[in-house]
């Protein structure tokens, strides 16, 4: 019965990826099974990975699923996808945009006046980074100087992880702090500017903001394993376990959080997805099913950020590739237990997607951060640049 559960369950998945057995098995790329592998062995719980470039498609995972057991991750698991939300949502409001239903660089205090904005921050400045709202989830500075937001780590936020926050509650909790800049004078990364994005597309619509993705985005694009979970701490089977590990007093304890309401980060972060929607969805939308020609340009103009070779654009960063290698498109996301990267070439006919688990490595956030960032590196590093090392400056995880 085992060995039949085994076959069932590789059929399925060589079903899911549409690849053909030996490369779901990564017998033909051995070079990314073992970058995987390595990124396990660095302290991640488990890792999958979806390629496809000019020589296919290939899947494969590392790690375990959960942590005291063998069975390796799902190739065809659901995950968190963190801030990888935010280019959903940003297409969203870019579609919107092509409607007539919202002007790109108009006031949004024009279609949300409940909450008193400054009328200088426009539609542009939420999706690019640049309206200076304080980000609900804190704000650190480069002195050093921390200003906190909700809990969003500790013990305070394992113990209150099942709590519900409104999207309006965050947003108030944002402006009822001192903004980080005046409207469109800088860039900084906040939480706050997608839940306004959310709430702004529910105001000119009319309808909830799940069923608005799943009306112009997940059905059309036929994302059958993309979840908008709004309050629900549930995630889909099949799924890796995710976990978080943190300092409590001079303790270390490590606690499954596979199971948490994502509703503290909204569409700052909330959604579930897989692999596979994640590669239909940036090469779909990189591809042009989703927005027209002049809107996707926008999309992808970076605006310079503190990261040298990376700017945002729209719900994307740019990244620079170095000489004569052009740029790729992307945006990661991690927040305790999970990360997730997608990446993609302007014209979305290379992509990779993976999912990262973490498991129980006594690590400060600091250091998960350090460890992200290596093993995105050491992707992109073997699906873009041949397996030459490249720049080490990426996009931080998702706060």
């Amino acid at each position: 019965m085992a060995e039949m559960a085994r076959k069932i369950t590789a059929a399925l998945d060589a079903a899911d990826s549409g690849a053909l057995p030996k490369a779901a098995a990564g017998q033909d790329r051995p070079e990314l099974q073992t970058a995987i592998q390595e990124i396990v062995d660095s302290g991640f719980a488990g890792v999958q990975l979806r390629v496809h470039d000019a020589r296919g498609e290939w899947v494969g995972s590392a790690g375990v699923r959960e942590l005291g057991e063998t069975a390796k991750p799902p190739t065809n698991g659901h995950f968190r996808v963190a801030s990888i939300t935010k280019t959903f949502t940003a297409t969203l409001v870019l579609q919107l945009v092509a409607d007539g239903k919202i002007g790109l660089d108009s006031p949004v205090a024009d279609d949300l006046p409940e909450f008193g904005l400054d009328r200088r921050i426009t539609v542009r400045m939420l999706l690019q980074h640049t309206s200076g709202l304080f980000n609900f989830t804190g704000e650190y500075y480069p002195d050093g100087t921390v200003v906190p937001g909700i809990p969003w780590q500790g013990q305070e936020w394992v113990d209150n992880r099942f709590k519900t926050y409104r999207p309006q509650e965050l947003v108030e909790l944002a402006l009822s702090k001192p903004a980080r800049f005046e409207p469109g004078t800088d860039w900084s990364y906040s939480n706050t500017n997608y839940v306004l994005a959310r709430l702004l597309v529910e105001k000119v619509t009319g309808r909830s903001f799940p069923e608005e993705m799943q009306r112009r985005i997940l059905r059309p694009l036929g994302l059958s394993g993309t979840v908008v979970p709004e309050a629900s701490p549930e995630i889909p089977e099949p799924h890796a376990h995710g976990y978080y590990t943190y300092q409590d007093a001079a303790q270390w304890k490590t606690v499954d959080i596979t199971r948490m309401n994502p509703s503290w980060v909204s569409t700052g972060g909330d959604m579930i997805s897989t692999t596979r929607d994640l590669h239909l969805f940036i090469s779909g939308l990189m591809g042009g099913k989703l927005l027209p020609a002049p809107l996707l340009a926008e999309m992808c103009e970076p605006h310079p950020t503190p990261l040298p070779t990376m700017g945002y654009g729209l719900g994307v960063f740019v990244q620079d590739m170095g000489p004569n290698r052009g740029t790729l498109i992307t945006h990661n996301g991690g927040f305790a237990g999970w990360a997730a990267l997608m990446y993609s070439t302007p014209d979305g006919g290379k992509t990779l997607t993976a999912s990262l688990t973490t498991g129980d490595a006594a690590l400060e956030f600091a250091e998960w951060a350090a460890a992200f960032q290596k093993a995105q590196q050491r992707l992109v590093d073997e699906v873009f640049r041949g397996g030459q090392a490249g720049s080490d400056d990426e996009a931080e995880p998702a706060r």
